[in-house]
């Protein structure tokens, strides 16, 4: 895993004739995004309903688990007493380790506390549908007896055996589904295997064409034919990729019938992912208001994907359900990682936080499984998720933050509900009345669960929920307040938060990540040109990338006075009827932190 790697999907000749049409439509990075859609892979012959039928059981899992182990392992983050900084799996790239030199480290993989059944159980007791392990990552060792090179755990470590068929036998067993991330391009150790940044060691200079033939398609068929169903292929990083490359794994889906691929296989033009494949692959972050299409966000419990020793990172129990609750909200599934260790253990810290989130979900999983997004825009004290029928709908709120007066608003809903339960406490009475924006629910003085109560409301007839935006005065002004912003914040790191000591205080605080980023949506009910204004607090000067309506351009602010918030003219727009957006980005170019309080967005005087 890493940064970086994104891509697409296989099939039978397809490849060709897309790459000629994404190339004579895609001209910039964010209609590449727009015209992403036409391409299906190798199910562009599928109906509607095929593709229903195939995705479903992903649909209603929404929970997965990723498992990175390796070679990577036994290093743990140190090579020969020096910490390696970056992700543990990467440990050979980042060391710039040769491969004679790295390919010693197989000779301490013993993984004699291997218990494949436990882990299918851990996975399960958490709550979690299906798994995903590394069959080769990026060094490319094999986890399963291949005959088309030595570099695997038969042939190469005292361990000796495949772990992939006991662990899929197990997988079986208990009625997880199984899937396997396969490194198909970039391989550090087989000559001709494609490298991030470049080859550091002549042994691994060779023909990758060669390398695929010999190599990547071989272990793909023996994948495919040796451990029964498998549900997912998780392609990783198509550096070097082509159409005609890809086109050499045509056919091996008809090993495996029916089977979901997620979008690494290719690079479309501009370095975009450009072929969707069954899913689409948000890493290490939660789109701020999902996607339109099937996604799995995968991510860490700390820092790092392969085990490494000294990383210490780690999310809290709470950050992990909110994580899976606030991803079932925008409609994508959560996959997330554990890195076990050489002896075959997967980490205490990973093992207590799997029972905390299976705890939640023995209570809560119905909010969870089978769900789809939320229809509010946003949800000032939580999340929601539903499921609708044919003249009704299960609406589940996720309260995260609970209200001091016991009020808990819910704007914007215009359905009838006929009734309303704790997920926790069935039993409870909980008073809900109609208010003139929607709906008023009294709840207990203290949270059922203090992590996230789920209340369900029970509706009547199909949805009708009104897109609550923030849109223009009488004036044409528009402003855009901390209530209605939505922060997004990497998997780990610096955390942006909401600061303030009330609703109408509120400023957007510790923006220490230059990762981090927020978004607004907003309703435009007259159009014309707009000067868009920051009320905004930095002691340094600094540059963002703003974005509105699909157009970015780099702004500079410079320091403000007496470190005292200003209003601050960054751009001029022209906005059009209708929703929009408008995002800030920490640039590479220049960045230190800044408050933040609103944007605000004003009519040009004609």
């Amino acid at each position: 895993m890493g940064l970086k790697h994104q891509h697409l999907s296989l099939g039978n000749g397809w490849l060709l004739q897309s790459m000629l049409i994404f190339s004579m439509l895609c001209f910039l990075p964010s209609h590449c995004l727009a015209t992403e859609t036409v391409f299906e892979g190798p199910y562009d012959n599928e109906t509607a309903t095929q593709r229903e039928q195939r995705m479903s059981w992903w649909r209603e899992a929404r929970f997965g688990l990723f498992i990175h182990w390796g070679i990577y392992a036994v290093p743990a983050g140190i090579h020969q007493g020096q910490a390696i900084e970056n992700i543990g799996e990467w440990i050979m790239h980042y060391g710039k380790i040769p491969v004679v030199e790295y390919k010693k480290y197989a000779a301490d993989f013993n993984p004699t506390q291997y218990d494949p059944e436990a882990w299918v159980l851990m996975a399960k007791d958490a709550g979690m549908k299906y798994i995903v392990i590394t069959a080769k990552h990026h060094d490319g060792f094999a986890m399963f007896d291949t005959e088309v090179s030595d570099w695997n755990i038969v042939e190469a470590t005292p361990y000796g055996k495949d772990i992939l068929k006991p662990l899929a036998a197990a997988a079986r067993k208990h009625g997880i589904k199984l899937g396997f991330y396969y490194s198909q391009a970039q391989d550090w150790v087989h000559p001709g295997g494609s490298t991030w940044e470049g080859r550091w060691d002549p042994a691994q200079e060779g023909d990758m064409d060669r390398y695929l033939q010999q190599i990547a398609v071989p272990q793909i068929k023996e994948l495919f034919t040796n451990y029964g169903e498998i549900s997912v292929l998780w392609w990783d990083t198509p550096i070097d990729m082509t159409p005609e490359r890809a086109r050499l794994f045509d056919g091996v889906v008809d090993l495996q019938p029916g089977i979901i691929m997620n979008n690494r296989l290719i690079y479309g033009p501009h370095g975009v992912y450009g072929f969707r494949g069954d899913f689409r692959t948000p890493e290490q972050h939660i789109p701020a208001t999902g996607l339109d299409y099937d996604w799995e966000a995968c991510q860490t419990m700390n820092t790092t994907w392969g085990y490494k020793s000294y990383d210490d990172q780690w999310k809290s129990s709470e950050r992990l359900i909110r994580n899976l609750v606030d991803i079932a909200s925008k409609g994508g599934n959560y996959l997330l990682n554990v890195g076990p260790m050489a002896n075959g253990n997967i980490p205490p810290e990973s093992l207590g936080r799997l029972k905390d989130v299976g705890a939640w979900m023995r209570v809560n999983s119905s909010s969870i499984y089978g769900t789809t997004a939320s229809p509010f825009v946003r949800l000032p004290w939580g999340r929601a998720t539903k499921k609708e029928y044919p003249n009704a709908t299960e609406l589940f709120l996720h309260i995260f933050d609970w209200p001091d007066d016991g009020r808990l608003t819910v704007d914007g809903l215009r359905n009838e509900v006929t009734g309303a339960y704790f997920l926790a406490d069935y039993q409870r009475n909980v008073p809900i009345t109609e208010s003139a924006n929607g709906w008023v629910i009294s709840l207990p003085d203290e949270p059922l669960d203090p992590v996230n109560t789920v209340l369900v409301l029970k509706i009547k007839g199909p949805l009708d929920v009104a897109r609550l935006l923030p849109t223009q005065t009488s004036e044409g002004v528009l402003t855009l307040g901390l209530a209605d912003v939505a922060i997004h914040n990497p998997s780990y790191g610096g955390e942006l938060t909401l600061g303030g000591d009330s609703d109408d205080n509120m400023v957007l605080t510790e923006w220490t990540d230059s990762r981090s980023h927020v978004e607004w949506l907003f309703d435009v009910k007259v159009p014309g040109q707009f000067d868009v204004y920051a009320d905004i607090l930095v002691k340094t000067a600094t540059n963002f990338v703003l974005t509105i309506a699909g157009e970015s351009s780099l702004v500079t602010v410079e320091p403000t006075d007496h470190e005292t918030f200003e209003s601050r003219l960054i751009s001029r727009v022209v906005l059009p009827v209708g929703e929009s957006d408008l995002s800030l980005r920490p640039s590479d170019t220049l960045w230190s932190p800044v408050q933040l309080r609103s944007i605000k967005l004003k009519p040009v005087e004609m």
